[in-house]
């Protein structure tokens, strides 16, 4: 399908949280837009292994900036932002310059990018906002208060909806916000859902090392952070070990993020760190051996206001690799996996363990629930079903 307008259109994608093409939903995205015939330019971070400065890898034209500090606190991530946003000024002028763009597609977090699709709305440009986060229940997620920094990130919010001319939710719940706390009208309000791709996400056969001599394997992949509640699943994980002496069970945990040396060390404390490999950040290839070798994978999001309205994009991989997946019980969870997952109660490490162990127990229900996950993401889920809402987006920005 290509782009129904008359000449060829330019898009400058901004992400300011990861790299790309490391984020895989932004990737995604591009690699479509260009498939359309657009032309896609990207400003995102460096990070370990996405260092250049500048990139052009499959049509697409990368530039990354560098950030001063990986941010933690409220203040830290102040200075994260401010830094990005100077350079994403800079370089936006700098494509501009070289090869422009009619339309700027904003990734959050964070909700400042809008300042500058504003300066260049006012030169004629469009401004898509991308929504992939919901900042302030974010925040709360990570600060636990309402304070001026809370408020403040619900005035950029309002701001960004009313700048977008359309605006792309990741699923129904954050079209909600758009339309009520946005005040977007639905019509220009797309929900895109983060898809996994399958050409990427391969069956592959099973790397038996990984369990370190025991008989099962636990995986996870995803950011190691405060709010993905790895701190809930290594204690489910003590409850495991040790309570219920189940001493068969190896965890591999995939990722990396600002939390992962507080979690090592609390894996010390409680006395598992034996039962649990920390990989970090790693490449594809060591990521699909540890979820491919996998009897079972596990989401622990806590439960509270962000992660209950988020569309988890490790829950669909898990699908997508026909796993069986225990979970909290969150809402946008449940409509993901459906019969692929096994629902804990909210934020009850007992009740998460005894979901794992179940599920290792009853080799029937593993497969009958993967299958069932891997059907849905090949028949519903996929991110090829989800490309044509992006070009319909689009092609209502044109209209």
């Amino acid at each position: 399908m290509k782009a129904s307008v008359g000449k060829t259109r330019r898009i400058l994608i901004i992400v300011e949280n990861l790299p790309v093409p490391f984020d895989r939903r932004v990737w995604q995205e591009a690699k479509t837009l260009t498939n359309a015939g657009y032309q896609v330019s990207i400003i995102c971070p460096r990070a370990e292994g996405f260092m250049a400065k500048y990139e052009f890898l499959e049509g697409i034209h990368i530039y990354r900036h560098r950030l001063p500090i990986e941010a933690k606190g409220a203040i830290g991530y102040l200075l994260e932002y401010s830094a990005a946003l100077f350079w994403q000024f800079v370089l936006a002028w700098k494509v501009l310059l070289r090869r422009g763009f009619d339309v700027i597609h904003a990734c959050n977090p964070p909700d400042n990018i809008f300042l500058i699709g504003l300066q260049f709305k006012l030169l004629g440009r469009k401004f898509v906002f991308d929504h992939h986060d919901i900042n302030p229940e974010l925040y709360l997620a990570k600060f636990g208060k309402k304070d001026v920094f809370y408020k403040m990130l619900l005035a950029l919010e309002r701001l960004t909806f009313w700048t977008a001319d359309i605006s792309i939710a990741t699923n129904e719940s954050y079209k909600q916000i758009a339309t009520k706390r946005g005040r977007m009208d639905p019509e220009r309000v797309f929900v895109v859902r983060s898809g996994p791709n399958l050409d990427r996400l391969k069956i592959l056969a099973p790397h038996e090392s990984l369990k370190k001599g025991r008989k099962y394997l636990v995986g996870y992949v995803g950011v190691m952070g405060k709010q993905e509640g790895i701190d809930y699943l290594l204690r489910a994980i003590k409850y495991i070990v040790v309570e219920m002496d189940r001493k068969d069970v190896h965890f591999g945990f995939v990722g990396s993020g600002p939390a992962i040396e507080r979690l090592k060390d609390y894996a010390e404390e409680l006395g598992v760190s034996d039962y649990v490999t920390f990989t970090g950040r790693v490449p594809d290839k060591d990521m699909l051996e540890m979820l491919n070798t996998a009897d079972v994978c596990v989401n622990p999001d806590v439960a509270n206001q962000m992660n209950d309205q988020s569309t988890m994009n490790k829950v669909m991989e898990y699908m997508a690799l026909g796993k069986p997946i225990v979970q909290f019980d969150l809402k946008e969870g449940r409509y993901s996996a459906q019969r692929a997952s096994l629902y804990a109660e909210r934020n009850n490490e007992i009740d998460l363990a005894r979901k794992i162990i179940q599920l290792i127990n009853d080799p029937d229900l593993r497969q009958e629930m993967g299958r069932y996950g891997r059907a849905r993401v090949q028949d519903e889920l996929a991110w090829k079903y989800e490309e044509p809402k992006l070009l319909a987006a689009y092609d209502t920005l044109w209209s």
